[in-house]
């Protein structure tokens, strides 16, 4: 009888690995990674064998932390806040308000299982930590208390530390700490973002014994902290009302059309003209008694109002079109897209209409970066491809492509996407490649961390990689200056391409679009 497809297929493993297996995959990976550093960097491991394998994103943490020189045995010296600038911490996180709930839900004394409830800032320092007495005291001989930072670099990976880099929930059992020390110990963490800013303001923690793993923990943490933003809205909420209250007998007596947002641009109150729902601040803020280009209402007088801003468009945004960037006014501007911090994108333009900046959402970076490290321009279908590796979901592309031509306009061209002709455009990119947009998954970005972590391409903008000095090499590729060859064309696509000697580097100088003037910034 002829055998069908489905019949002869290898089972699905469905159940978890277990905390040895998870130690046996950990001393064989790092002893794998080890045994590669003595021999040819081509040489495989243990990929495809059939053996059980680190989650992607705890192999990206193990194999980063491998480069930095951690060991697994020891980590690094931890290095406590004081009581001040712990104090200090705790009020800039804004975490202290939510903080009783978080104790009332996740630590009820009905709980039989023990638990430490941690929360740390956006920099990984442990703000609070509460739980269990006894579990309390195991956890401060690896160092996990109240004070530490506690990041990939100290002690090597684990929740807090991947949640923050990740920007999701993420779970990190057992043996998939790289350090050994930890390895009795399971960890589940969630992210907090300010619901007003979209910021990155800490993360919530749950711990506990590796042998009573709970699978239900990561949903918990997961709630938490949807719970926790649930209580920064509201305080929000609440100072946003004050504020409209002060404002209405304002924008009464002003002439002409005017708004009054918060600090963060959420609009309080408007006058003469549409509402929007929020304004982009720069990161280094407003100057009062200024003026200044806002995106979507053009040239504005700013002057502060409490815990805000009064504005006034110079002139009404739909009589002449000035809240978005004309094609004249496109015309020699510069972009500059900076991701040199992994938890914070910013985008800076300079040119006709005036200079203004902000920070912009993960979904609008991984696009932006994209469009600047494309060529000849991207159908929806390939960035699709390159976001989500699946071609098929255009219209989540066109609909984020929609949002970002509300304010950058004329700058952004279309069929196929990419920045106009003469817009000079920047990649500032972190020290090390693995960094660029850590939260994202995209497949196309996770080539380009490769990539630029092998000095085989580099952003627009960027320095040409320092090739490796050898003996022999006969150049290849095209001149200096020309982008990727042997790409499949999609977006920071390196697929299908072989690295070049190091004699012919320079044809490797950019993943982005071809250089039009030998300045530092390149022309999409």
């Amino acid at each position: 009888m002829r055998q069908t497809g489905r019949q002869s297929r290898r089972p699905e493993r469905r159940t978890p690995p277990t905390t040895a297996e998870l130690a046996k995959v950990h001393d064989r990976t790092l002893a794998d990674a080890a045994a590669r550093e003595l021999t040819l960097p081509e040489s495989g491991g243990s990929g495809g064998t059939g053996l059980l394998e680190p989650r992607p994103e705890i192999g990206d943490s193990w194999a980063r932390l491998r480069r930095l020189g951690l060991d697994p045995d020891t980590g690094a010296a931890t290095v406590l806040l004081g009581p001040a600038e712990l104090e200090r911490r705790r009020r800039a996180s804004g975490l202290d308000t939510v903080l009783p709930v978080l104790r009332e839900t996740l630590l009820g004394p009905s709980d039989p299982a023990p638990l430490i409830l941690a929360v740390a800032d956006a920099e990984g320092h442990v703000l609070w930590q509460d739980g269990e007495r006894g579990l309390r005291r195991s956890a401060d001989r690896i160092g996990f208390v109240t004070g530490a930072r506690w990041i990939e670099e100290s002690v090597g990976t684990n929740g807090i530390a991947v949640a923050l880099r990740a920007q999701r929930p993420m779970h990190v059992h057992s043996g998939e700490h790289y350090l050994r020390s930890h390895h009795a110990w399971t960890c589940v963490a969630a992210p907090v973002h300010d619901p007003a800013t979209g910021r990155l303001v800490g993360a919530i923690n749950l711990s506990g014994p590796a042998h009573n793993v709970r699978p239900f923990l990561l949903q918990l943490t997961a709630t938490a902290a949807r719970l926790a933003e649930t209580e920064l809205r509201a305080h929000r909420l609440e100072a946003l009302n004050q504020l409209r209250t002060l404002a209405a007998p304002l924008l009464a007596r002003v002439g002409g059309p005017a708004l009054v947002v918060d600090a963060a641009g959420w609009t309080a109150a408007a006058a003469g003209l549409p509402p929007p729902s929020r304004l982009r601040v720069p990161s280094e803020g407003w100057a009062p008694a200024a003026v200044h280009w806002v995106p979507g209402l053009g040239e504005c007088v700013l002057e502060p109002l409490a815990d805000g801003w009064l504005v006034r468009p110079v002139r009404p945004p739909e009589a002449d079109g000035s809240g978005t960037v004309s094609a004249e006014q496109a015309a020699g501007a510069r972009l500059r897209l900076d991701l040199r911090r992994p938890d914070r994108a910013e985008l800076f333009v300079r040119g006709a209409a005036d200079s203004w900046s902000h920070p912009v959402s993960p979904r609008h970076a991984e696009l932006l970066l994209l469009l600047a490290t494309s060529c000849e321009g991207s159908t929806a279908a390939q960035l699709a491809e390159a976001l989500f590796g699946d071609a098929g979901r255009t219209v989540t592309v066109r609909a984020e492509l929609s949002r970002l031509r509300r304010y950058l306009g004329g700058l952004l061209a279309h069929r196929p996407y990419r920045f106009a002709d003469s817009v000079l455009v920047t990649v500032e990119g972190p020290e090390d490649p693995y960094d660029l947009l850590p939260a994202s998954t995209a497949p196309a970005v996770r080539r380009l961390r490769a990539g630029l972590a092998a000095g085989t391409v580099r952003l627009p903008g960027a320095a040409a990689p320092v090739p490796p000095q050898r003996s022999t090499g006969s150049a290849a590729g095209g001149p200096a200056g020309t982008g990727i060859t042997g790409g499949t064309g999609g977006p920071g696509s390196t697929a299908g391409a072989q690295p070049p000697p190091a004699s012919s580097a320079a044809s490797w100088s950019s993943v982005g679009p071809q250089s039009r003037s030998s300045s530092a910034e390149t022309s999409a």
